[in-house]
This record gives C-alpha cells, structure tokens and sequence, in this order.
C-alpha cells in the first residue's frame, strides 16, 4: 500500500494478452488503482477512514479450544516496532476470497462457518490423516510469537501470532525421504465467500514451501492472535506465517496440506508468473515490476515509512536456505 508520491516502476508492454489483462485489471483493483498500465491512485488505508468500533470488528470465535489462549509468549522473538493496534489490524486485510477490499474484509466474513473443520493431510507421508481442528489444536505446543508482516503492497505490521510450529505437523506425519515440497490448499465455499462466485481467480487458494522452509523454526501455523483465537479476518481457524516473506505467501484457512516430490504450482504465480515468484522472500534490492520494494510503510500512518529489510529482518533464521 504504497503513498501517492512513491516512485512506482512500471511495466509497460506494448501488448497485453487478454487472459493477463483480465487478471491485471482485477490485481489493481484491489490496490484502489485504475488501468493496467499505471498504478498512480493511493491504496485505501485506515489512517484515512473513522475506525468502527471495536466490539463490531474483533468478534472472536468461541470453540472448544478457547481456554487454551492466551498462551505463554516465546521471548527469543522480538520486535524493532511497537505491536501494530488489534483493531487497526482487524480492518486491513487481504483476504481476496470475500472482497477485494482490505477494510471492508472484516464485514464481509460473519456467514463464513469455521467449525466443524478438518485440516487433511495427504501425499509422501507415512501417516497420513484428517484431522479435526480442535483436535490438533490440543496435540500441538502452543505459543505466542511477535512477528513483523510485510506485504508485497509495500504496507507492514507487527502481530503477536499464537500457534505451533509446522515443524511440530511435519514431524507428527512422517514425511517420506521423497518429500521435497509441501503444498497448502485453502477452501472453496461460494455460497459463505462472495468473491469465489466468479471472475478469474482459481479458487481454492493454493500455495506452497519447500521442506525446508517447512521446517524452518519461523514457520509457524497460526490458531490465534492478540491473545485468543483468530477472527474469520485473519484466517481462521489455522493458517499459515511466514515472516520472512511477503505477506501473500501465508495462506490463510488451510483445508489440506500435501507433500510433494516436485514444485507445486501457487496462486499468484499462476496469475502473474513475472510478478509473483514462489519463493517470495522479502528482498528491498528486486523490485516489483510495478514498484519499489525499498521501503515499506506501517499501517496505519502512512508517514511512518521505513527502509525494507532482507528476509523482513531474519536473515539469521532463514539466509543459509538460500545461500
């Protein structure tokens, strides 16, 4: 969510293939710009808009695994930023199978069903299964972890996330040595999420890691956030955290996850192969072709504008993956 007088690289290409200009125009749409061939409009940012209020936006689920937060804070992750304000995160969201717009994602959710649910787990494992939410929610170690979260858009939070470790999951199914890749795949319920009714999206949501960014310690699977359960807003009941990569990449309520011998294909990639690579690390020295990833800014001022740091700030977590 870049401001006005940030200097944007545009990619103009003489022509346009149709099936790309479709997907274009509806990517910029989301960004609040007009056309394919500029992106000139400011994005929608909560610093300009009244916030409702709380009690309306931050509607936590109550399960039967709702004792168990809060959970203890693990202390080796820290921040260099203050927590970004709950509701302030509560009201800017990309969650594009309901709405391609971020503030208005937290009104569009209440008819989305987040239990019964089951995570099913399938491919070059020895245990494979279904499991039922609640059910590994109680199996796993849970703790809250304070992460950056940078998007591709250029905007960034920090989130005090509550979860387990993928690695834990991994471990429990027994990947066989053949398993290079996992792949996560999200729902497809058009009749609870208006936006899956149409246009050129490949619903259900799909993205992917390598094993061993699978199980890196940083990979975390989110339950929770702020203290209790996850909102339908942020991806509830589980989702994916990558902090080390743009925010696009932590797919939120997983319904399966596969793993694999070879690259999965992901969402944005099949969209926007020059755009969105499969490894998505946050890296300020390569560009978006449509604009700098130099600098971010913290929602939800606008002013507070940073320089964008390799790997989001955990090179020394994540660097030897890529070396």
């Amino acid at each position: 969510m870049p401001r006005t007088n940030l200097e944007w690289n545009v990619d103009r290409q003489p022509v346009t293939p149709e099936n790309v200009f479709v997907n274009r125009r509806h990517f910029l749409a989301s960004l609040g710009a007009i056309g394919a061939a500029s992106v000139a409009a400011p994005l929608g940012c909560v610093a300009d808009t009244p916030l409702p209020p709380r009690d309306k936006v931050i509607r936590i689920p109550k399960t039967p695994t709702s004792g168990l937060y809060p959970a203890e804070r693990n202390g080796k992750y820290t921040l260099d930023r203050p927590i970004t304000d709950e509701l302030v995160a509560a009201t800017f969201i990309n969650f594009y199978e309901f709405t391609l717009d971020k503030t208005r994602v937290w009104r569009m959710v209440d008819q989305f069903i987040i239990r019964p649910w089951t995570v099913e787990v399938t491919g070059l494992v020895r245990k494979p299964g279904r499991f039922d939410i609640d059910e590994l929610i109680r199996k796993m170690p849970l703790e809250e972890r304070l992460y950056r979260h940078r998007c591709v858009e250029t905007w960034a939070m920090a989130v005090p996330w509550t979860g387990f470790p993928l690695a834990s999951l991994v471990k429990m199914v027994e990947p066989k040595a053949s398993a290079k890749y996992v792949r996560f795949v999200s729902f497809n319920r058009p009749d609870q999420a208006p936006n899956q009714r149409g246009g050129p999206y490949r619903w259900p949501y799909y993205e992917g890691l390598t094993i061993a960014e699978a199980n890196n310690e940083l990979t975390l699977l989110a339950t929770g956030i702020y203290g209790h359960e996850l909102p339908k807003q942020h991806g509830a009941p589980i989702r994916l955290v990558v902090p080390w990569k743009y925010g696009f990449k932590s797919i939120k309520s997983i319904e399966r996850i596969e793993f694999l011998d070879h690259q999965p294909p992901t969402f944005w990639n099949d969209l926007q192969p020059n755009e969105y690579k499969f490894t998505a690390n946050v890296e300020p020295h390569v560009p978006h072709p449509r604009w700098s990833q130099a600098h971010e800014w913290l929602i939800p001022d606008r002013s507070d504008r940073r320089e964008t740091m390799l790997y989001n700030g955990y090179g020394k977590y994540v660097a030897p993956l890529y070396g």
